[in-house]
């Protein structure tokens, strides 16, 4: 049987029952539209998770209080341990040469009041290095200076998030007076935008002079993170080793597993996330997949039925020379067809939800060539397994009993 025939022989036979045919693609149009949409979403959230990981800083290491307990075999508990000081901070700087900037931390949340508003919000007590650590720029003013920590200066420079929430959208802050813990700051600059959420979120952040943090805010002389800035990035990894070394010989401590410290660099944080997202889009690929099984079922279950229905059909075709490869080979042509088309429709469908979803989670979801690809495979795939044992079976019945069959 020529191809041409045989083409037309499977697109006259499934468009003989249209309604049919729909119905059966329609499982595969969903289960492949749902796959993508899924894998286009979790791409799109492990790239803008990686990429606001990348902006808190370049070649960054984070150094956080955390005191270790075994309970079991298992260490737990950072909680609001105490345990790192400016001093610290200052040893990193002094004598960790190949930290280009070390920027100390002192954050807790207050409420903020300012003619009439209020807000609760991230207060970081900092040093004039955060800027360069943290990737942080200025859309109006200036940021704390050395001269302000050194005399515990009250001046604040406010996240734009934070900004609106006080003084309105875009409003020119400068010069006015907030009030933090019932103590009146000055504001000095508004930091530019940088997008994020959470708590983390740098735009709904105030930033004041670290020693004025201890003295009139919180009321300790301990930090809670230490931002260090590497050279380069393939120094990063030796940064944080010279850094956990030189705080467990500061902090007296021998045996590296109970050091009352976490060490932890940017490739480490972003490798976590990276995994976590990875894990949770196959997860929802899996899921989504289920439809996929359902739909290879319908397809069989559709070509079970047409076999039974064209059995004198096909009785006459073997009569005249028709051989077990020519109906085999047409039955599956017919399976592979609706899958094909399924998985075509299933890829636009899968476009359209991706552009949805984004337009209203804020998430850009990412269509990547490979889950086209691996789209069309699978339809593929789906068609020649479960058309496979109609189409067998339709090759293998007696003409005899084919042409008597009513």
């Amino acid at each position: 049987m020529k191809i041409k025939d045989l083409f037309e022989e499977s697109y006259s036979a499934l468009t003989s029952n249209k309604v049919r045919s729909s119905l059966t693609i329609l499982g595969i149009i969903i289960g492949i539209g749902s796959v993508i949409a899924m894998v286009s979403i979790g791409q799109g959230a492990q790239g803008s998770i990686e990429s606001r990981i990348q902006s808190i800083g370049s070649n960054l290491i984070i150094v956080m209080p955390g005191i270790q307990r075994e309970f079991g075999g298992a260490s737990s508990g950072r909680g609001s341990a105490q345990t790192l000081t400016q001093e610290d901070a200052d040893a990193i700087k002094s004598q960790i040469t190949s930290a280009k900037a070390v920027a100390p931390e002192l954050s807790r949340r207050f409420q903020v009041t300012a003619k009439g508003t209020n807000t609760n919000t991230q207060i970081v007590g900092t040093t004039a290095s955060y800027p360069d650590v943290r990737n942080l720029s200025m859309e109006k003013g200036v940021f704390i200076s050395d001269a302000q920590v050194r005399s515990s200066a009250k001046v604040a420079v406010l996240g734009p998030n934070t900004r609106d929430d006080l003084f309105g959208s875009g409003a020119d802050p400068i010069g006015q007076a907030v009030r933090i813990n019932k103590v009146e700051f000055k504001v000095i600059g508004v930091t530019k935008a940088k997008g994020g959420s959470g708590f983390t979120n740098q735009d709904d952040m105030i930033f004041v002079p670290l020693s004025t943090s201890e003295h009139y805010l919180v009321g300790g002389d301990y930090v809670t993170t230490v931002s260090v800035q590497a050279k380069d990035a393939n120094s990063m990894s030796t940064v944080q080793q010279q850094i956990t070394d030189l705080l467990l010989q500061r902090h007296r401590i021998a045996n590296p597993q109970l050091a009352d410290f976490n060490v932890m660099n940017q490739a480490d944080i972003v490798a976590t996330a990276s995994g976590v997202t990875n894990t949770f889009t196959m997860l929802l690929a899996s899921i989504a997949g289920i439809s996929l099984i359902v739909g290879g079922i319908g397809i069989m279950n559709m070509m079970l039925t047409t076999v039974t229905e064209r059995t004198r059909e096909i009785g006459l075709r073997k009569a005249i020379g028709a051989t077990k490869s020519d109906i085999n080979a047409q039955f599956l042509t017919e399976a592979v067809m609706l899958t094909f088309l399924g998985g075509f429709l299933g890829i636009i469908l899968g476009w359209l939800l991706s552009i949805l979803a984004s337009r209203f989670t804020g998430i850009s979801a990412k269509i990547s060539p490979t889950s086209i690809f691996l789209a069309f495979g699978v339809s593929a795939a789906i068609g020649l397994v479960f058309g496979y044992y109609p189409a067998r079976r339709a090759a293998k019945l007696n003409p005899i009993e084919a042409l008597r069959f009513e």
